[in-house]
C-alpha cells in the first residue's frame, strides 16, 4: 500500500474479477500462515494463486506485532461517525481504508480526506486513505461483500501491500471496547492464519427464508440506491458444499480444506439481540456499558452517532480525549498545555497494555480452550493443523508463555495506555 494520507482509490474493477481474484488474496494472502515448530506442517499448493506472485509472505515470527488493516464503511451523514471511530482505532502500525458509499455526497468524501490531511500522526504514518470513488451498497445485497473484497484488494495494492495480518471489516455505528494497545499485544500471541467467524450450519428457517431465495441487487446496474427484491424463482440448496450463516466468508471458509480448520466462532463483538433475533440488533446505550465491558469482546455494536455511550467508554476505558486518538505506547508528545501527546509518533513497537488487554485475553483463551475451539468449528473431524495448534496452546500455557499481567502491574481503566 502506498502511505500517502489523503490519497484516492480508484474504481478499477470489475464485480466477476473482484469477486474471484479479490477472495483469494483476502484469504490466502491477507491471513499469512504462523509456523508451528511442530511436524506435519502443510503448505497451500501454488495452483490455488492466481499468479505465482501471489503466493504469501513468509509468515511472521513468533510474538512479533501484527498489523490490522481495518475498513470502516458508511453512508450518507456518517462522515463525522467515521473520522471519530477512526481515531479511536488509531495506531501507526496498523492500515486503514475510510468507505462513505455514492449515497454519500462527494464533499463528504473530499472533506474526510482533507481532515486526514490536517493531521500530522497521519500524514508521517501515511496508512490511512479515502476512497473517493465509492460503491454503492445495498443492505442485505451482494454489493455488500462486493466492496468488503474491493477493499481488502486496495489493501493488497502497492509496494508492501501485503504487510498486515488480520482484516477487519466495521461500519460507522462500531466502537472499540478496547485500545489498540490492547489488541495488538493480545494478538501478537496467536497463529496468523486465525479467522474469528460465528458460523454455524445448521441454518434452520434461514434456508428457505435466505438460501433458497434468488435476490437481484439494484446496486450493481443503477446509480441510485434501492433496496433489493426477490423473483418468484428459487433454487434448490447446494448439495457440493455446506452453507454458513451469515453467508459469503463463512461459506468459502468452512469449504475449503486449507481454511476450515483456522476458524474461531467469535466474531469479536459485543451485540444486543432480541430472543429470537430480528433483523437488526438494539442500540446500545449507557445502560448496556457493564455488559459489554463482561463480554470481553474487544468491538461492540451498534451505537447511534454520539451517543453518550460514547463519550463513557472514551473516558473510562480508552482514556481518548475529544478529536485526539486513544493514546498509546507510540505517542511520543510531551502533552503539555492540553496538547495532543500523539501529535508525535514514537516507538510503534513500544506498547502500553492495560486492563482491555486483560479481558481480551481471557475471551482468547477462552475461545481458543479444547472445550470451544475444536467442537465449535466448520467440522468436527480433527486434523493436523488442529493437533498443531491445541499442542502449541498447551505448550505456551505450560510454559507460561501466554500473557498474563498481575493486577498489581496494571493502571485503572481510566489510565489506560497513558
Amino acid at each position: 500500500m502506498k502511505p500517502i494520507a489523503s490519497s484516492a482509490v480508484d474504481r478499477r474493477w470489475l464485480l466477476p474479477l473482484a469477486i474471484g481474484s479479490a477472495l483469494s488474496l483476502l484469504l490466502l494472502v491477507g491471513f499469512t500462515t504462523f509456523p508451528f515448530p511442530f511436524p506435519c506442517a502443510s503448505s497451500p499448493s501454488p495452483s490455488l494463486f492466481v499468479e505465482h506472485k501471489l503466493a504469501p509472505s513468509p509468515p511472521s515470527p513468533a510474538g512479533s506485532l501484527p498489523r490490522i488493516a481495518f475498513l470502516i464503511s458508511g453512508s450518507a451523514r456518517d462522515a463525522a461517525a467515521l473520522r471519530r471511530v477512526l481515531l479511536a482505532l488509531y495506531h501507526p502500525r496498523n492500515r486503514y481504508l475510510l468507505h462513505l458509499d455514492a449515497e454519500a455526497p462527494d464533499s463528504d468524501r473530499k472533506e474526510l480526506a482533507a481532515w486526514l490531511a490536517r493531521h500530522p500522526f497521519i500524514v508521517s504514518a501515511g496508512n490511512a486513505r479515502v476512497v473517493e470513488r465509492a460503491n454503492l451498497i445495498t443492505y442485505r445485497g451482494p454489493t455488500m461483500v462486493a466492496n468488503t473484497l474491493h477493499a481488502a484488494a486496495a489493501f493488497l495494492w502497492g509496494a508492501g501491500g501485503s504487510d498486515w495480518d488480520w482484516f477487519i471489516n466495521l461500519s460507522a455505528s462500531d466502537y472499540p471496547l478496547v485500545t489498540q494497545d490492547d489488541l495488538i499485544h493480545v494478538f501478537s500471541k496467536l497463529p496468523r492464519d486465525l479467522n474469528f467467524i460465528d458460523h454455524t450450519s445448521d441454518i434452520g428457517w434461514k434456508e428457505f427464508q435466505r438460501a433458497k431465495p434468488v435476490i437481484i441487487d439494484p446496486g450493481l446496474y443503477m446509480k441510485k440506491k434501492a433496496d433489493v427484491f426477490w423473483i418468484p424463482q428459487r433454487r434448490s440448496v447446494p448439495t457440493a458444499f455446506k452453507l454458513f450463516t451469515e453467508g459469503y466468508f463463512h461459506t468459502v471458509v468452512c469449504n475449503a480444506e486449507e481454511f476450515k480448520n483456522t476458524t474461531v466462532n467469535h466474531d469479536l463483538h459485543y451485540i444486543s439481540w432480541d430472543n429470537p433475533p430480528k433483523q437488526h440488533p438494539h442500540y446500545l446505550t449507557v445502560e448496556d456499558l457493564d455488559r459489554m465491558v463482561a463480554s470481553n469482546a474487544p468491538f461492540a455494536r451498534k451505537f447511534h452517532a454520539d451517543d453518550p455511550v460514547l463519550d463513557k467508554i472514551d473516558k473510562e476505558i480508552l482514556n481518548r480525549s475529544l478529536d485526539m486518538p486513544t493514546p498509546g505506547g507510540w505517542c511520543a508528545g510531551t502533552g503539555e498545555n492540553g496538547s495532543d501527546p500523539c501529535s508525535v509518533i514514537g516507538n510503534t513497537s513500544l506498547l502500553k497494555p492495560g486492563r482491555g488487554a486483560v479481558r481480551l485475553q481471557k475471551l482468547i483463551t477462552m475461545l481458543l480452550s479444547e472445550e470451544k475451539f475444536h467442537p465449535r468449528q466448520c467440522n468436527n473431524s480433527r486434523s493436523c493443523r488442529q493437533e498443531k495448534l491445541l499442542r502449541f496452546l498447551e505448550t505456551k500455557r505450560s510454559c507460561d508463555m501466554m500473557f498474563q499481567v498481575e493486577d498489581r502491574e496494571l493502571e485503572p481503566d481510566t489510565h489506560v495506555g497513558s
